[in-house]
């Protein structure tokens, strides 16, 4: 009799899960339980929907349901919200939207993969007409229909962290006048203060406002839409409202099941995405990811380690034997005409972790001194452990060639190197694309001088 595996939410690790069990189990049964209308897209690119960069929906998805069903025999139910997992009888109990009925659902082996949501406090005023979030291709829809019948022009983004600033360019692309509020001191907490600034100045430059340490208590408006953010410090006008304060994992189904949790209430998971009960694995957003610099569970929620995980769970799932390496929290953004990237830890990190760790920070051209170059050089900062020189973070920003050396940083990160080792590395070097010594390199040599 062929195995039945049954997966919770139909995204980046749930779609990766089926699409590798399939791989290796071709006779095996495959559900999939999605609560909305669509599969298998590209979240990160909701912003640049919304400012008309990816001129439609489609752009974003990779797959349908029925492409799943034609090509690979995998079974995904839409509108199916699963509302309890039974372990002790191995079973879910999904309530199926469309029809307004609930039933149950037996498994051999169960994912949870039900990704991340968007944290909206408790604020008076959160559900006014024009207040969206930006979590979900729900969210896009619902903006971008609104948008088809509202002609705001003063939009308020709450929320300076990578989506917030995505947003804020998008909506400026649309020609809105835009305004970024954070509580925290700088945008992008994540960062460096140093490397922030560079982002927080491409905003300035483009015309975005930006308030920070400015902590909203409630929106003001009535039946005809939002009017204002108000904040301790004051009020911002608006008609238009974006809440970007981050995310959480969708764990409740696993808590309620007795499955145990780890940071941030993520489900917590071994190398090979198992739970603590037998024949649950869980991936993506709403599980936990080993930080290799930290050598401990964290939650760091981005598509590229919820395809990861989700084809290791899949592999697992049907029988294999595949772990999970981990990460090394490696993220980019761009704002504007500037690029910011990081990898490793920052530096209140290595504070909060009270590691003995030493900074050294450059400014650097991305490539050779006598090539015509018009852009900024390169910020760049290292941080790594002084007593025995291996790598902890490190952020880069600038314009062109930010996106290749960050990769080459984490690629170091993730294999334990040395802020000595960088030197050593055989990099590619021609006038246009680099200079003799790269800039990563030229920061090694400057640590190399400091010791």
């Amino acid at each position: 009799m062929p195995r039945r595996y049954v997966i919770v939410g139909g995204d980046a690790a749930g779609m990766s899960a089926a699409s590798q069990i399939r791989r290796q189990d071709p006779e095996g049964e495959i559900l999939v339980c999605e609560k909305e209308g669509v599969i298998s897209y590209a979240q990160c690119g909701l912003p640049y929907w919304v400012g008309g960069v990816v001129p439609e929906k489609k752009k974003l998805i990779a797959r349908t349901a029925e492409e799943f069903y034609t090509r690979y025999n995998i079974d995904v139910k839409l509108y199916h919200e699963v509302t309890q997992i039974i372990p002790q009888k191995k079973q879910i109990r999904v309530y199926r939207r469309e029809k307004k009925d609930e039933i149950t659902v037996p498994y051999d082996v169960l994912l949870i993969g039900t990704g991340s949501a968007a944290i909206v406090p408790p604020w008076e005023g959160k559900n006014l007409p024009g207040v969206f979030t930006l979590k979900a291709m729900g969210d896009a829809e619902k903006l971008l229909s609104w948008l088809e019948t509202h002609t705001p022009n003063k939009a308020v983004v709450i929320g300076g962290g990578y989506i917030g600033l995505e947003t804020a360019e998008a909506l400026h692309t649309r020609g809105f006048k835009v305004t970024v509020l954070d509580l925290a001191p700088q945008l992008i907490p994540t960062f460096d203060a140093p490397i922030a600034e560079i982002a927080q100045d491409a905003l300035k430059r483009h015309g975005v406002e930006i308030h920070l340490n400015e902590e909203v208590v409630g929106l003001e408006g009535d039946e005809k839409g939002v009017r204002a953010v108000v904040t301790k410090n004051g009020s911002f006008p608006a008609d238009l409202v974006i809440i970007s304060i981050g995310v959480r994992p969708v764990s409740e189904l696993a808590r309620e099941a007795g499955i145990e949790l780890g940071p941030r209430s993520a489900i917590l998971v071994n190398e090979r995405l198992q739970t603590n009960i037998p024949d649950i694995f869980a991936a993506g957003d709403c599980a936990t990811h080993f930080h290799r610099i930290k050598n401990a569970p964290d939650y760091v929620p981005l598509g590229t380690t919820a395809n990861k995980q989700g084809r290791i769970a899949g592999i697992n799932m049907a029988g294999g034997d595949a772990k999970f390496a981990g990460i090394v929290g490696t993220a980019i953004v761009k704002v504007f005409d500037r690029t910011i990237a990081r990898s490793g830890l920052g530096e209140r990190e290595c504070q909060a972790l009270g590691l003995p760790y030493q900074t050294v920070s450059i400014k650097a051209r991305p490539i050779s001194h006598y090539y015509p170059w018009e852009d900024e050089v390169l910020t760049i900062r290292l941080h790594f452990n002084k007593d025995n020189r291996k790598l902890l973070g490190g952020q880069i920003a600038g314009g062109a060639g930010v996106d290749k050396r960050i990769d080459v940083l984490a690629t170091a990160l993730f294999h334990g190197m040395t802020i000595d080792d960088l030197q050593a590395l055989d990099l590619a070097y021609a006038p246009p694309y680099n200079s003799v010594w790269d800039p990563l390199q030229q920061a090694a040599t400057v640590a190399q001088r400091e010791k």
